[in-house]
């Protein structure tokens, strides 16, 4: 169906330099048939045909700007069509899903191809059974029972907040990790949102703050609030708890959640330059407009992990009793000891805990730290699982999970080590039909998702990405719920460290629990010295985040 909702938009857009650009096979055959038709009368009324064949070229070009489907033939007219070329060559999605790639490998078109799959409605099934390789180390299954489940909760969903919360909330087992405004464009963020209205799970704004765009269509959100604090922040860069009150009060706010650090880029902080720094951005994060926005290393309101408690127990009371909680990529073992400590001293608890995994992306990260630095997501979610189970901690507060997630069998991986939960950010990105074309930080993003150009925005149509992200919620969730009644369960709450099984040599086999430490309630408590995090226990303090050696 032809767009003609936004002429204006179009016209800017295409007369734009970079728009003459994108458009060169139209704008070419423009010039080619008139050339032609100076050739036909000049000389021979066969160049006629060779201006009929420009004309075609411009009146193809022209329906793929106004179409609507495909983002990348809005913003390369005629020019993305070779790419439907390559699509009809390559061979039929192949079932070799698996949770991670090779070391350098951003994302495995696989995995991609399986979401834009679903995001589009398309089947996802295969024929011939698995091409993964069975007998191969690190393959994984999860156990099956002769007696399948026979009724499934349709829409799996998660109680959050604690004995403190008036205002709890009920999550989906699948949402949506932070991405800020700015490092999304408007467009990616309307689509992204208004996905999660029609899908009913949450959209996490990222340390951005919340734009328009995160409240126009009323999906629920969780507000990520980095060392930066911006959308809550004074003049001098701290945490204002008036500007915290007013926004975390938005019934779109759902819950709050304190970033201590990120899977890609943990302890690094960052800079959004001054450039990319736009009157919306800087609205938005109330920084200056055109100056570098910088979110430093580290929390300034709050330096130990007491504090840290009371921080997020402050959060929750200017909230109006939402839920509160903290993510991070685990790293100092006793850290996390000592945030366990803290709450068993203080009384204080965080509703939840996010735990991302350091294969997590970001849209520019030092290749070093992306690569070398922090837990992958399997270690921090385990450390996390234990350290909770091993202080009694694990009924009151709920854990997450995210990085890398794009599949059931990811999410189901996730929900028998501990996870109650899953969010996923590339994944909804692929939905929205990003392509990988790795220029996140460059601001050219040939769908519109991550750059601020109007122009290469306005192919991103936000009701078709939104339709198609809210679809691969629904696509994966009925693909959980398959592996979820195989294992004999009504609930992805039930899978269990048992349910999960890892090839670790071609003769070598077993449950996930014997890989790895998985305690007993309240065994850090009862005998620690007796743990495979004795050393962790003893080093950690409530009192401060440093090792007590």
């Amino acid at each position: 169906m032809a767009d003609t909702s936004d002429t204006t938009s179009f016209l800017r857009a295409f007369f734009s330099r970079d728009g003459l650009k994108r458009a060169i096979v139209p704008v070419a055959a423009v010039f080619l048939s008139v050339f032609f038709c100076y050739l036909a009368a000049a000389y021979s009324k066969w160049w006629l045909i060779g201006a009929a064949l420009g004309a075609a070229l411009v009146l193809l070009g022209i329906y793929d700007v106004v179409q609507r489907r495909w983002t990348l033939m809005r913003n390369y007219p005629v020019a993305a069509r070779i790419r439907w070329l390559f699509y009809d060559l390559r061979p039929y999605l192949r079932a070799y899903i698996v949770e991670g790639d090779l070391e350098g490998e951003p994302f495995s078109f696989e995995a991609r191809n399986l979401v834009q799959a679903r995001a589009r409605g398309e089947t996802d099934t295969v024929p011939f059974g698995t091409k993964l390789d069975t007998d191969g180390d690190d393959y994984e299954w999860i156990n099956h029972s002769i007696a399948p489940a026979p009724d499934l909760v349709p829409d799996p969903r998660v109680l959050v907040g604690g004995k403190d919360c008036t205002q709890p909330y009920s999550a989906s087992v699948f949402n949506i990790s932070a991405m800020s405004f700015g490092s999304l464009s408007a467009h990616a963020i309307e689509a992204l949102n208004l996905a999660a209205k029609q899908g009913g799970f949450y959209h996490d704004t990222g340390e951005g703050g919340i734009s328009p765009y995160h409240l126009k269509h009323g999906g629920d959100l969780v507000w990520e609030i980095g060392s930066g604090y911006f959308g809550c922040r004074d003049d001098k860069g701290q945490f204002d708890p008036v500007l915290f009150a007013e926004n975390a009060g938005r019934p779109e706010v759902k819950m709050t959640e304190i970033k201590l650090s990120q899977g890609a880029k943990p302890g690094h902080g960052g800079m959004l330059p001054g450039a990319k720094v736009t009157a919306e951005i800087a609205a938005t994060r109330r920084v200056p407009v055109g100056e570098d926005c910088i979110s430093p290393r580290r929390h300034s309101a709050f330096s130990t992990p007491i504090e840290l408690l009371e921080f997020a127990a402050k959060m929750r009371e200017l909230s109006g009793g939402k839920p509160v909680g903290i993510k991070l990529c685990v790293g100092h073992v006793h850290e996390v000891m000592a945030i366990m400590k803290a709450m068993l001293q203080t009384g204080l608890r965080l509703d939840y805990i996010v735990v991302d995994g350091a294969e997590g992306g970001t849209g520019a990260a030092p290749l070093e730290l992306s690569n070398h630095v922090g837990a992958p997501l399997t270690e921090g979610l385990v450390t996390m699982r234990n350290a909770l189970v091993g202080t009694g901690l694990r009924d009151e507060v709920r854990l997450a999970a995210a990085g890398k997630v794009f599949s059931a069998a990811g999410l189901a991986r996730n929900f028998a080590i501990g996870a109650d939960w899953c969010n996923a950010a590339r994944a909804f990105m692929f939905s929205i039909g990003c392509v990988q074309s790795l220029r996140c930080h460059l601001g050219t993003c040939p769908t519109g998702v991550a750059t601020q150009d109007p122009g290469r925005q306005r192919g991103l149509v936000v009701p078709v990405q939104a339709e198609r992200a809210a679809r691969f919620h629904c696509k994966t969730l009925e693909a959980l719920a398959d592996i979820v009644a195989a294992a004999g369960l009504d609930h992805p709450e039930g899978l269990e460290p048992h349910h999960l099984i890892h090839r670790v040599s071609s003769v070598d086999v077993h449950r996930i629990d014997h890989i790895y430490p998985f305690f007993e309630r309240n065994e850090l408590l009862d005998a620690p010295e007796g743990t495979a995090y004795a050393e962790y226990w003893r080093l950690a303090s409530a009192e401060s985040f440093k090792a007590q050696r």
